[in-house]
C-alpha cells in the first residue's frame, strides 16, 4: 500500500499581506461620501482595503443609468423594509441574486454601501488556484455599483476564514465526517467575521442575495425576537444554510429576494440592465470558486491508499486514495463495475471504505438519529417540539419530526433526539439538521455520529478484514458480477472459504 503523502505544512497556511497603512485612504474616502448621520472610522484592526479597479470593456456601466425603474412591481419592494430611510451594507459577490439585492434596496430609498469578501487564498495561491474566478467576480460586482453610484469597499477575511471555517473543514474530514462549509461561512464569516469588522462604521442592517425571509418586530416591540421565514421560492430557498445564526445576527440582516421567484429576479436583472445579467448561477462550496473540491481535499489532507470491502460479504473490490474523499450515501467516484455502488460505512481507524449494492432496501433505512452542537434563532429550546418539519439536506424536501431535547449535564451541551416521519438514508455525520414550526426555521443542529439504528450493518468478516495490518494478504480484487437478483448470503454464515480463496478470482485492479 502506498504510503500517506502530506502536503508541506507551510503550504498548509498562507501569508495575507494586510495593507493596514492604507486604513487612512478608506476612513477619508468613506469621510467624503454623503451619509445621513456621521460616520465613524474602522478601528485600527479593521481589515477594509481599498481596491483599485481595472476598465474592462465589457464591464462598462450601463448607458441606461437612470432607467424608470416604475414598472418594477411594489411587492418586490416589501423584503426591502421600504418604509424608512436605512444605512445598509450589502454583501456583493459578482453574482446576479446579490446584484439583483443590491438594485432593489436602492430602489427603496436606502443609503447602500457595497462590500466584497475575499475569504480565500487568492494573492499567495493564485498559482494553484489557477481558476479562482475572483478577478471576474469584483469587476462584476464594480460595474453594478457602478450604474447606480453606489461605493464598493473590499474586505480581506482570509484569516478569518482559515482560522473558522477551513481548518474546521480539514479536520472534520480527517475524523470522517462531513462538515458544511456553507452553513459555516454563514454564520462565522459573513454574518460573523464581516458584522464584527464594520461594526464601528454604524450600519443599520446587512443585506445579501440570500433567498430567505427576516421578520423583524415592530419599533415600539424591539424586544420580539426577530423570525426566519421561507422565501417565496421554496426550490431555491436558503434557510437551511442559516438555519444555525444567532438571534444577534438575524436581528440585523435583510434578505431582499426572500419574497421573490428566482425567475423573476432574473427579470429583474434584466430590466436593470445589469452587466452580469446573462451569468450563470455558481453551483460550487463558497470558498473553492471553480476549484473541484476532490483537489482541495487532496491538497491539504493528501492521499493514502486503503481498501474498498463488500459490507455484506467482506469481498475485496478496489482501492481508494483517503476514506476522507468520501461521505456515506455517495455514488459518485467509487468506480467500481457492477453497480450501483454505494458507500455505506468508514472505518477511520484502518482507512477502509465500505460498499454495497443494497443501500436503498427497506431493511437498512433509518429514521432516528441524534443532533448536538444546537442553536435556536430565537435564543431559547422551541416549547413544542412533536409537530415540526425538519431538512436534512438542502433543498425544498421537508420531513415531518418530533423532537426530544437531552439537557446536557457537560461541556458537550444538549442533544436532540429526532424521529422522522420516513426513512431516510442520506443522513451523514457533520452535516446540518434544520428544524421549522409551519414555515419559520427555528434552529439547527449537527447530526452525531450516533443513531438508533447504529448504521448499515456491516457483516462480521468484513470488520476483521479491515482490521489487517497488511492488506497485501488480501490478494487482488474479486471480479464483479451482475448484481444477482437473489440476496446476496450473508458472510456470517461460514462456508469454509479462507480470505485468500476468496480473493484469487480477481479481475482488473480498481484505482479510485
Amino acid at each position: 500500500m502506498a504510503g500517506l503523502r502530506m502536503p508541506p505544512v507551510s503550504s498548509l497556511r498562507p501569508t495575507l499581506p494586510f495593507l493596514l497603512s492604507q486604513s487612512s485612504f478608506l476612513s477619508n474616502f468613506l469621510y467624503s461620501q454623503t451619509r445621513p448621520f456621521p460616520l465613524s472610522p474602522p478601528a485600527p484592526s479593521t481589515t477594509l482595503l481599498p481596491q483599485s479597479f481595472s476598465s474592462s470593456s465589457f464591464l462598462k456601466p450601463s448607458t441606461h443609468q437612470h432607467l424608470n425603474h416604475a414598472s418594477v412591481d411594489p411587492f418586490y419592494l416589501s423584503c426591502c423594509m421600504p418604509d424608512r430611510r436605512l444605512r445598509i451594507a450589502v454583501l456583493l459577490s459578482g453574482g446576479v441574486d446579490s446584484s439583483v439585492a443590491l438594485r432593489l434596496l436602492h430602489l427603496a430609498g436606502h443609503d447602500c454601501t457595497a462590500f466584497y469578501l475575499k475569504i480565500w487564498f487568492q494573492e499567495d495561491f493564485e498559482n494553484f488556484w489557477s481558476e479562482c474566478p475572483w478577478e471576474e467576480d469584483l469587476n462584476y460586482a464594480k460595474a453594478v455599483c457602478d450604474q447606480v453610484d453606489i461605493p464598493l469597499e473590499v474586505v480581506h477575511l482570509t484569516d478569518e476564514y482559515w482560522k473558522n471555517v477551513v481548518a474546521y473543514i480539514i479536520e472534520e474530514y480527517r475524523c470522517g465526517r462531513t462538515p458544511n462549509p456553507d452553513v459555516l461561512c454563514n454564520t462565522r464569516i459573513k454574518f460573523g467575521a464581516f458584522m464584527e469588522a464594520i461594526n464601528s462604521m454604524e450600519f443599520d442592517y446587512v443585506a445579501s442575495g440570500h433567498y430567505a425571509n427576516v421578520i423583524h418586530p415592530s419599533l415600539t416591540k424591539t424586544n420580539k425576537p426577530s423570525v426566519l421565514e421561507l422565501s417565496k421560492d421554496l426550490v431555491k430557498d436558503q434557510t437551511y444554510f442559516l438555519s444555525h445564526l444567532s438571534q444577534a445576527q438575524l436581528k440585523r440582516l435583510v434578505f431582499p429576494l426572500g419574497c421573490i421567484p428566482k425567475d423573476e429576479v432574473r427579470k429583474l436583472a434584466a430590466q436593470f440592465d445589469l452587466p452580469n445579467k446573462n451569468r450563470k448561477d455558481s453551483q460550487g462550496i463558497c470558498f473553492l470558486g471553480k476549484i473541484k473540491f476532490s483537489e482541495f481535499v487532496a491538497r491539504h489532507i493528501g492521499e493514502m491508499e486503503g481498501v474498498i470491502l463488500e459490507a455484506e460479504t467482506g469481498d475485496f473490490l478496489g482501492t481508494h486514495r483517503g476514506f476522507w474523499f468520501y461521505t456515506i450515501g455517495q455514488r459518485q467516484g467509487l468506480r467500481l463495475p457492477g453497480g450501483p455502488w454505494y458507500v455505506v460505512e468508514k472505518d477511520v481507524r484502518n482507512n477502509v471504505v465500505f460498499a454495497s449494492r443494497n443501500y436503498f432496501s427497506l431493511d437498512k433505512r433509518r429514521r432516528s438519529f441524534r443532533v448536538g452542537s444546537l442553536r435556536w434563532l430565537s435564543g431559547f429550546h422551541p416549547e413544542e417540539t412533536s409537530q415540526l418539519r425538519c431538512k436534512i439536506r438542502h433543498g425544498p424536501g421537508f420531513y415531518s419530526c418530533s423532537v426530544t431535547i437531552e439537557l446536557g449535564g457537560d461541556d458537550s451541551g444538549d442533544v436532540a433526539v429526532v424521529h422522522l416521519s420516513e426513512d431516510d438514508q442520506g443522513l451523514a455525520a457533520g452535516q446540518f439538521a434544520a428544524f421549522y414550526k409551519g414555515s419559520t426555521c427555528i434552529g439547527s443542529g449537527v447530526i452525531l455520529e450516533s443513531w438508533d439504528a447504529k448504521g448499515f450493518p456491516v457483516c462480521e468478516r468484513a470488520i476483521e478484514l479491515a482490521r489487517l495490518e497488511n492488506k497485501s494478504k488480501l490478494g487482488k480484487p474479486v471480479k464483479i458480477k451482475v448484481k444477482p437478483d437473489t440476496p446476496t448470503k450473508d458472510c456470517n454464515q461460514r462456508d469454509g472459504t479462507n480470505i485468500t480463496e476468496r480473493s484469487i478470482d480477481a479481475g482488473v485492479h480498481v484505482t479510485i
